[in-house]
C-alpha cells in the first residue's frame, strides 16, 4: 500500500453512481425480473472502464471500480454466500427506533417516504444452513474488470471493497447456528475466501464496516460501554477473517452511513478509536469532513498511531452537496500530517456516494466529480506546503 512519500495521495471510499442502463439491469436482477445476463456483464465492464478513467482524470490516485456491478455495498454478498433462504424476517434497520429517529421522527419519516421505490430492494434472507463462500466466479470477473480498467487508465493503485462479517450478520438473521458468536465466525470463515482472493490478485482490500459505528445509533437501549463490548467481538471476528493476510494490503473503513440529516446522536470517535485500531489493517478510513465530526481530528493527538499505519480521513463529505474549497481540504489534511506525519496521511472521503443502487442519488454525480477535483487540488496545496 502506497504511502504519501513525496506528496499527499488521494482516494475515496468506493461506491459511485451507476449509469441509467446499469441501474435498470441491477434493479431487474434485485427484483427477480427477467434481464439479459450477458448485457449486464458487458455493461459492467464498460461502466467500470468509464468510472476508473473519471477517477484518474479528476486526480484520484488510489481508485476502485465504483462498485458498478453491485446493487449495494451491503447486500451484494448474498449471491456469494450459501446457507441463506428467503424469509419474511427483516434484518437490522438502522432507522427504525434509532437514536436519531426518536429525536427527529418527522424528519426521518418524511425522508423514508421520499425514498420509497428509489432504491433497489433485495430479497430478505435468513441463515438456515452452513455459511459457505460460493462467489469465486463473480469475484474473479470483478477483479479482472477493474484491473483491465486500471491498466487502460494508468491508475497508480487500485483497491476493491468487501463487506465485513459484522454487516453480513446484521442484515441476515440467524436461525441455524447456536449462538451469535458461532454465526459471526462462520461468516468470517466464509468471507476469508473473498478477502484472500482480492489480496492475492494484487489489489488493495478495503473492508467496509459501518456497523462498527452505527450499532450505537441503532440501539438506544445500550450504553457506550455496551456497544464497545459488542464491537470487541466483531473486530476479533474480522481479524479471524483476515488471518494470514498482510496488513499493508488491507485498509479498513467505518462510518455512520448515508444520513443527510441532523446526525446528533452518533458515536464519538474517541469512544471507539482504540477498538478500531485493533483491526489488522494498514490504513483506516473514517468520517472527518462533515461538521458533526470534523473537530475529532484532535482525538489523534492522544492516540499513538502504530508505526507504518496510514490515516485516510474524510476531507470531503457525502452528506452535503456543498463542494469543499481546496484551501479547506488542504487545511484539513495539514491538521493530520501535523500529528502523524505527512507520509502517513492520504486524503479521502467520509463515505461512499452511491452505497445503494438508486434512481436518484443523494449527491448528484456532477457534484461528486467536482468534490474529487477539489480533493486533488487540496492535496496539491497541502503537498506544496509540506514538500515545497
Amino acid at each position: 500500500m502506497k504511502h504519501s512519500t513525496d506528496r499527499i495521495l488521494t482516494t475515496h471510499v468506493g461506491s459511485l453512481a451507476r449509469p441509467s442502463r446499469q441501474l435498470e439491469l441491477l434493479f431487474a436482477k434485485e427484483r427477480g425480473e427477467a434481464f439479459d445476463a450477458q448485457e449486464l456483464e458487458s455493461s459492467t465492464r464498460s461502466t467500470v472502464n468509464d468510472i476508473v478513467a473519471q477517477q484518474v482524470e479528476n486526480g484520484i490516485d488510489v481508485v476502485c471500480d465504483g462498485e458498478q456491478g453491485k446493487s449495494s455495498f451491503l447486500t451484494y454478498i448474498t449471491e456469494r454466500l450459501a446457507g441463506f433462504s428467503p424469509s419474511e424476517k427483516q434484518g437490522e434497520d438502522l432507522w427504525v427506533d434509532s437514536r436519531e429517529t426518536l429525536a427527529f421522527p418527522e424528519f426521518y419519516d418524511a425522508h423514508r417516504k421520499a425514498r420509497e421505490g428509489l432504491i433497489a430492494q433485495p430479497v430478505k434472507l435468513t441463515c438456515t444452513g452452513p455459511v459457505e463462500y460460493v462467489g469465486h466466479e463473480i469475484l474473479q470477473r470483478e477483479i479482472e474488470n477493474v484491473k483491465a480498467a486500471a491498466t487502460e487508465s494508468s491508475a497508480d493503485e487500485v483497491f476493491m471493497t468487501a463487506v465485513s462479517p459484522s454487516d453480513v450478520e446484521g442484515q441476515q438473521p440467524n436461525e441455524f447456528y447456536d449462538s451469535e458468536e458461532a454465526y459471526l465466525y462462520a461468516i468470517a470463515d466464509a468471507m476469508h475466501h473473498e478477502y484472500k482472493a482480492i489480496v492475492d490478485s494484487g489489489l488493495i482490500l478495503q473492508i467496509d464496516d459501518p456497523r462498527l459505528l452505527t450499532y450505537y445509533i441503532s440501539r438506544p437501549d445500550l450504553s457506550v460501554e455496551d456497544c464497545r463490548k459488542w464491537a470487541e467481538l466483531r473486530v476479533e471476528a474480522l481479524n479471524h477473517a483476515l488471518k494470514g493476510l498482510p496488513e499493508d494490503r488491507v485498509r479498513f473503513h467505518t462510518c455512520y452511513g448515508i444520513n443527510i440529516g441532523p446526525r446528533v446522536h452518533e458515536m464519538n470517535l474517541a469512544d471507539i478509536v482504540d477498538i478500531m485500531l485493533k483491526v489488522n489493517a494498514g490504513a483506516y478510513l473514517f468520517e472527518a469532513g462533515n461538521p458533526r465530526h470534523e473537530h475529532e481530528w484532535k482525538v489523534w493527538e492522544d492516540v499513538d498511531l502504530p508505526e507504518g499505519k496510514i490515516l485516510i480521513p474524510g476531507v470531503i463529505s457525502h452528506s452535503t452537496p456543498l463542494v469543499e474549497h481546496p484551501e479547506l481540504i488542504a487545511q484539513r489534511l495539514l491538521r493530520y500530517t501535523g500529528i502523524v506525519g505527512r507520509e502517513n496521511v492520504i486524503g479521502g472521503s467520509d463515505c461512499g456516494f452511491a452505497s445503494f443502487a438508486a434512481t436518484e442519488q443523494e449527491i448528484h454525480p456532477s457534484i461528486v466529480w467536482a468534490k474529487f477535483a477539489n480533493l486533488a487540488e487540496g492535496a496539491r496545496i497541502a503537498s506544496q506546503e509540506l514538500w515545497g
